[in-house]
């Protein structure tokens, strides 16, 4: 039997870059088959635009392909609580729905995963065999400025903290929570799975500047939300905290 693999991609406001990502993941089906099997689990995450609209003439005919949708903007991180619950895949994968992080380099962490025996394989642009073409100065800034800061006070010497694209045992969305609803989730349940004594693997990728769209992270806000982080972290690494309740069972209100 194949290996399911579930997607899972955060929408909001990105009826411009939907095309391309239903393009993407079409390829990356065909690329995984016949070892695995894809489901893409979609989650918009109140958009105010027309992304549900060209989602359903996108996904048409997409086989296997889960949609949930908040009833407002929530956040990155409640929208990937939202994913983790609706996903059935033993492998749950997250990915930036503007292809910044290419989706077909996803059989690179599933790989890594497999040699590597990790319960977590994240894309890393800084590693030494990564790279980044053309992003913004200061998403940049703020990426390298985090990771380097986790780098010096975290148990995981990793050259990357901030990377969206990952792949997950499932075990880790069913045991590993996060607080975060916006884009600090990305790095809290990395940081939580390395306080818990999980394995994480680094996979060179490459970070690109998105091709549509633009993006809707603030700079200022995120900066002081590492830096509330990074002091919990040290604060873990002394006095480990008690078990959150699982994402999964976090309550949201969710349209399907």
């Amino acid at each position: 039997m194949p290996i399911r693999v579930s997607v899972i991609a955060p929408l909001f406001n990105e009826e411009q870059g939907i095309p391309r990502l239903a393009e993407k993941l079409a390829r990356l089906r065909e690329q995984l088959g016949p070892k695995y099997e894809l489901e893409c689990v979609l989650v918009d995450d109140g958009s105010r635009d027309r992304t549900l609209e060209v989602v359903e003439r996108c996904f048409r005919n997409t086989p296997q392909i889960v949609k949930a949708a908040h009833d407002r903007n929530r956040g990155l991180g409640a929208a990937m609580r939202t994913g983790f619950r609706n996903a059935t895949g033993s492998i749950v994968c997250t990915i930036d729905a503007d292809c910044t992080f290419d989706p077909l380099e996803l059989p690179k962490l599933l790989t890594a995963l497999e040699e590597g025996n990790g319960d977590i394989a994240t894309g890393s642009p800084y590693h030494p065999r990564g790279g980044v073409e053309n992003v913004v100065p200061s998403r940049l800034f703020l990426s390298q400025g985090a990771s380097k800061l986790y780098r010096l006070i975290c148990p995981g010497k990793l050259y990357s903290y901030t990377s969206l694209m990952r792949a997950y045992r499932r075990h880790i969305v069913e045991r590993v929570s996060f607080e975060s609803d916006g884009f600090l989730a990305v790095t809290e349940i990395l940081l939580r799975a390395l306080n818990q004594g999980y394995r994480v693997v680094e996979v060179p990728t490459v970070l690109r500047r998105r091709a549509t769209g633009v993006s809707k992270m603030n700079v200022a806000r995120n900066i002081l939300a590492h830096l509330v982080l990074a002091s919990r972290v040290l604060i873990w690494r002394f006095l480990p905290p008690r078990p959150l309740a699982s994402g999964l069972h976090r309550k949201q209100n969710v349209n399907r």
